[in-house]
């Protein structure tokens, strides 16, 4: 019979523990205002080279693209080529940032532009529309809105 009562309140605190977790979840999608950011005009851009970087070519690229102004926060993933930096769209754009690092270097690379898909898209290009998760937090979101 000890085992029994142990058992059921076992089982009952993990369901409260459930319980409160989803109800912490719905108040917090339904509270939660978008963020509004003051940078707007901050962009990201990549550029894609045709061969993996070595640390000397990524400090070089890296280099070449700090001394360019308006260019921020510069990310080299050398194994797959890639560059990825923030710039001030007033300043410069992202194919004169292209131009000006080609001009410093000899480099195979080319500027990575989005398909017409892609830009149209209304939330993140990385985010699945089909998921449980974001159909879960909009529907959330209709309730309360």
């Amino acid at each position: 019979m000890k085992i029994n009562r142990t058992i059921k309140v076992i089982i009952g605190s993990i369901f409260s523990i459930v319980l409160l977790l989803i109800v912490v979840l719905v108040v917090h999608i339904a509270t939660a205002k978008p963020v509004e950011v003051d940078n707007a005009t901050m962009q990201i851009s990549r550029i894609d080279f045709k061969e993996p970087l070595d640390s000397l070519k990524s400090k070089e690229i890296h280099r070449n693209l700090k001394s360019i102004d308006g260019v921020k926060n510069i990310k080299i993933v050398p194994e797959k080529g890639v560059v990825v930096y923030f710039h001030d769209n007033r300043i410069v754009n992202s194919e004169q940032v292209f131009t000006q690092l080609s001009a410093t270097g000899n480099y195979q690379a080319e500027c990575f532009v989005i398909s017409d898909d892609l830009a149209s898209k209304k939330v993140c290009p990385a985010m699945n529309t089909d998921s449980f998760s974001y159909k879960f937090s909009r529907g959330i979101q209709r309730i309360f809105n």
